[in-house]
């Protein structure tokens, strides 16, 4: 399909594709994180060698399984571990070895360049929501989320500033049959977006249909020679592979295409109730999963991840924003850099039903706990709702707002001589004021941080304008950005070549929704 997207690609009206990039809307993106400001380590070294120890004690003496996969258990015994049915245990040291080969950092290719994004080393890259099969927005209230929702999801995200990727599955859309929905999602962060995007993990062919995608979308040989997607690949934890995430792994590992391996942690029940002991088991999950990777294809590029939640103990529903998922977050940070690789974690989480007040105390702490544990990575970074089952309209403005803050944090304090500002203290003195000065006048378009959203208006305009809260001012500004916008130009064979492939694939097959 890649030579056929070349051929279109040859003969689609280069002209047309030019003059509409000319009349487009110019959508405002700011580039990647790069962090000028330390990461926060709080292992010390006797930590640090303890939970190492320990996860290499956890994969050769306990092992892990991988389920459901003959050829993965042949390469595991031809790297000289130790099989027993799907039981695999590792002597102490080959992880790490093989491991060696993963990159420390890659870039990921967008179709519009200027959004090329680079994960790994002091970089952070936001991603929106990924999964919920709900969404809420104040007219609709909670439900289940269609295609609709999900191009909406994609435009939003196109649209935020602050956001530099088009993430994955922003929401399930569920009129759509299961196996087929995934060409259409990739479809939308195709064509309703310019941003990088991830590819499909739920079985191993949806994989192979993203690459195939990708290659009518790119060209063939440019997806041979770069990394054009970064998708994700959860580990059953505790200790399991299965073989539909792993099915997926090796497609995108032998493609050359990246995937974050990532434990999904709900502290207490699928993993020690302890900080030490989670750490441990995380680093024991991801060490078996990037060295499988390795196997599957020395030097392709993954991400150690690590979602991570606690639990409540009388509900037993996960929750957001703790210390102790804190705590691992940054402990995990701190192990994943001495590996080598890149980091995801954290994002905008919440246990909150609504976009109110809990929802906004710990999606704070989420996104800070993410800048300062040296994420290079970060799903869930806006629209995340109820635990991760919804996906809310409002609040996805809102945090895409909020995301803004993390890139001045990270900027650091600049001590340049304009940002010393002698000649504006000598200027104004003792008991002046500073609004009229020359340095004043000079920088104040972009000495401070401004909002996109919140409303810091005197009482009486708030009033008059009647009074509206955060998510009253949200609900506004995502009917303004979807009233402004304007799908990025592609070539009209590109866009021809990928429509015919996403039509034959879904005539090939009947709906199924299981």
């Amino acid at each position: 399909m890649g030579d056929v997207g070349e051929r279109r690609r040859a003969r689609g009206g280069g002209g047309a594709a030019r003059r509409a990039e000319r009349t487009a809307v110019r959508i405002e993106a700011a580039r990647f994180i790069e962090r000028n400001i330390p990461n926060l380590d709080i292992l010390n070294a006797e930590a640090i060698e303890i939970i190492e120890t320990n996860a290499d004690i956890v994969l050769e003496e306990i092992g892990v399984n991988f389920v459901e996969n003959p050829a993965a258990l042949k390469l595991w015994k031809d790297a000289g571990a130790s099989v027993d049915g799907e039981r695999v245990r590792l002597p102490k040291g080959l992880a790490r070895e093989l491991c060696k080969t993963a990159p420390s950092s890659y870039i990921q290719h967008a179709r519009n360049p200027e959004r090329n994004v680079t994960i790994g080393g002091n970089s952070l890259v936001l991603a929106p929501v990924y999964g919920p099969p709900f969404v809420r927005d104040v007219t609709g209230g909670r439900r289940y989320a269609t295609m609709a929702d999900f191009r909406t999801f994609v435009k939003l995200t196109y649209m935020s500033k602050w956001l530099h990727h088009s993430g994955g599955t922003v929401c399930e859309p569920t009129d759509i049959a299961v196996n087929k929905r995934h060409l259409d999602m990739l479809h939308a962060h195709m064509t309703l977006s310019d941003k990088p995007f991830m590819g499909s993990v739920t079985e191993p062919e949806r994989a192979a249909d993203s690459v195939e995608m990708c290659e009518i979308l790119f060209g063939k040989d440019f997806v041979a020679e770069n990394t054009v997607m970064t998708s994700l690949i959860n580990i059953n934890s505790p200790l399991t592979f299965d073989r539909t995430m792993m099915g997926a792994l090796e497609v995108y590992a032998r493609a050359n295409q990246a995937a974050i391996i990532s434990p999904f942690i709900v502290g207490g029940a699928m993993a020690p109730v302890s900080v030490a002991g989670t750490l441990t088991q995380v680093l024991a999950e991801v060490l078996a999963g990037v060295a499988y990777s390795q196997l599957v294809r020395p030097g392709a590029p993954v991400i150690a991840g690590a979602f991570v939640t606690s639990i409540d103990m009388n509900s037993g529903a996960p929750t957001f924003g703790t210390p102790e998922a804190a705590q691992i977050t940054y402990g995990m940070g701190q192990l994943a850099r001495r590996l080598g690789l890149p980091y995801r974690s954290a994002g905008a989480f919440c246990g909150s039903k609504l976009p109110d007040a809990q929802a906004a105390y710990e999606s704070s702490n989420s996104l800070n706990m993410g800048l300062l544990s040296g994420v290079n990575f970060m799903l869930h970074a806006a629209g995340w709702l109820e635990g991760g089952l919804v996906a809310s309209f409002e609040k996805f403005v809102m945090d895409a707002d909020q995301l803004g803050v993390l890139h001045h944090l990270a900027k650091g304090v600049d001590v340049s001589e304009n940002a010393q500002a002698m000649d504006a203290i000598r200027e104004v003195g003792p008991g002046g004021h500073y609004l009229g000065c020359a340095h004043t006048q000079a920088n104040f378009k972009d000495a401070f941080w401004r909002t996109g959203l919140l409303d810091y208006k005197p009482f009486e305009t708030w009033a008059d304008e009647g009074e509206r809260d955060t998510v009253a001012l949200a609900s506004a500004k995502v009917a303004r950005m979807l009233g402004e916008y304007q799908a990025p130009p592609i070539d009209p064979g590109i866009a021809e070549g990928l429509a015919s492939y996403v039509a034959r694939k879904k005539a090939s097959v009947p709906d199924a929704f299981t």
